[in-house]
């Protein structure tokens, strides 16, 4: 049975913490919806009502492109191991870069990952909690290194071209807000 909250509880903070995935959502009022798996040690509750992400380099860029237009966001974390849950955050998020004047006060909740290029700011509104009883048990053997190896091989100077050719559009050709600096 699924139940709402107005906050993130102490049980869901807990539940959080102990994920290795979450999955984010966002959609712009037209084109493509998308659905993005997130791990790393990447996302910190800072109270019941406001969560952070990092969010480092990758193939695209579609989050911070459809929060621009339309900053409804939702956040989804799966029990793959233990009691069976399904925890999803409702609310709307921010695009924080690295040349806003809040980056490294929000940064510094994060370790050190190469090729950071947003932090997403949710501010919850709704959390619902549901059974999960169909999500499969998996077991997680260890994080996987290549994206950190792959920046850290770039550096800055190539995050940045990378940036600047394939980071500032998403699929539909909505602006990211990436400067590719």
């Amino acid at each position: 049975m699924a139940r709402k909250y107005d906050r993130i509880e102490l049980e869901h903070a807990e539940f959080i913490k102990r994920q290795k995935i979450f999955f984010v959502a966002t959609a712009a009022a037209g084109g493509c919806v998308n659905l993005s798996p997130k791990g790393m040690d990447s996302l910190r509750v800072l109270d019941p009502n406001r969560v952070i992400w990092l969010n480092v380099t990758g193939s695209g860029n579609e989050t911070a492109a459809h929060v621009t237009e339309n900053p409804r966001m939702t956040l989804m974390f799966c029990a793959f191991e233990g009691k069976p849950l399904i925890l999803r955050l409702y609310g709307e998020a921010r695009a924080i870069h690295p040349s806003d004047s809040d980056w490294q006060t929000l940064l510094d909740h994060f370790p050190p990952l190469p090729g950071a290029r947003q932090i997403f700011e949710l501010n919850v509104d709704l959390a619902q909690s549901s059974c999960g009883m169909a999500v499969p048990l998996f077991d997680y053997v260890e994080d996987r290194e290549a994206l950190n190896d792959w920046a850290q091989r770039k550096g800055p100077a190539g995050i940045g071209e990378y940036w600047r050719e394939k980071n500032v559009t998403s699929l539909d050709g909505i602006p990211t807000g990436i400067d590719g600096e």
